[in-house]
């Protein structure tokens, strides 16, 4: 879970940034959140391939806690800093249009089609959407969507000049031990190579790969940063220094 004081921070940059005239989406996941409902409720997380599985029961806590209490907290916290936040989920006005990704998986949802609208009339009334990663499919179901994968397809379809992945690690690193080892810049013809040597490993793959999928939906650029820095957004949109990897066409 996010340390409060950087939470704060980043919800304070992201209010900055919105009054300044940039149009900012900020798209979350839960997984921590999840998983610790579950328990209380007797039930054990399962994960296949780095996904959560995700039955009946599951879904109704991914939807609870995702669409509900971390969705409205964003947006409390971002009206609480002078924000004009709205709160929205891929099931509303169909935003996000899924279907089952894999059967071992359940209600897992690969992403069909993207309704950018409702986003698009939030940002231009002067809102920060705050979208919550559950998803509604042809079937009538209910969807679990990856938080990167839901955040690249959108920013894809918002033509974004920008997708930040905030993490927490610094970026992709040559030697995963070493911070100092950090690339600031990938373009995507390398990043198969960096897989195949083993540099981009683990759970930094999907990452990525959802990073790739941005590029090559027409984002300009999509960076992987700490998001234990503070103001690292702030450091990344208005200076020059950067923060973190960013992967070019």
């Amino acid at each position: 879970m996010v340390n409060e004081t950087l939470q704060e921070q980043v919800m304070e940059d992201i209010t900055l940034l919105s009054l300044i005239g940039v149009k900012v989406v900020l798209v979350h996941g839960g997984g921590p959140e999840i998983s610790s409902l579950m328990k209380r409720l007797g039930i054990e997380p399962t994960f296949v391939d780095g996904l959560r599985v995700t039955d009946k029961e599951t879904v109704d806590v991914v939807q609870m806690v995702l669409a509900g209490k971390i969705n409205k907290s964003l947006v409390r916290y971002l009206e609480s800093k002078g924000g004009r936040a709205m709160g929205i989920s891929g099931i509303d006005g169909k935003l996000i249009v899924a279907k089952k990704k894999d059967d071992r998986l359940g209600y897992v949802g690969e992403i069909e089609k993207i309704n950018i609208k409702p986003i698009f009339d939030l940002l231009e009334k002067g809102y920060i959407p705050v979208v919550s990663t559950v998803a509604t499919g042809e079937d009538g179901e209910t969807y679990n969507i990856n938080g990167d994968t839901a955040a690249a397809y959108l920013a894809g379809a918002l033509s974004a000049k920008r997708l930040i992945m905030m993490t927490d690690i610094s970026g992709v690193l040559r030697d995963k031990d070493d911070p100092s080892t950090l690339i600031p810049e990938i373009r995507l013809s390398e990043a198969e190579a960096l897989k195949k040597s083993g540099v981009i490993s683990g759970g930094m793959i999907p990452k990525v790969e959802c990073c790739v999928t941005a590029i090559e939906k027409g984002v300009k650029r999509a960076i992987i940063m700490d998001g234990r820095v503070p103001h690292s957004i702030l450091m990344e949109l208005l200076t020059d220094e950067g923060s973190g990897t960013m992967f070019v066409e």
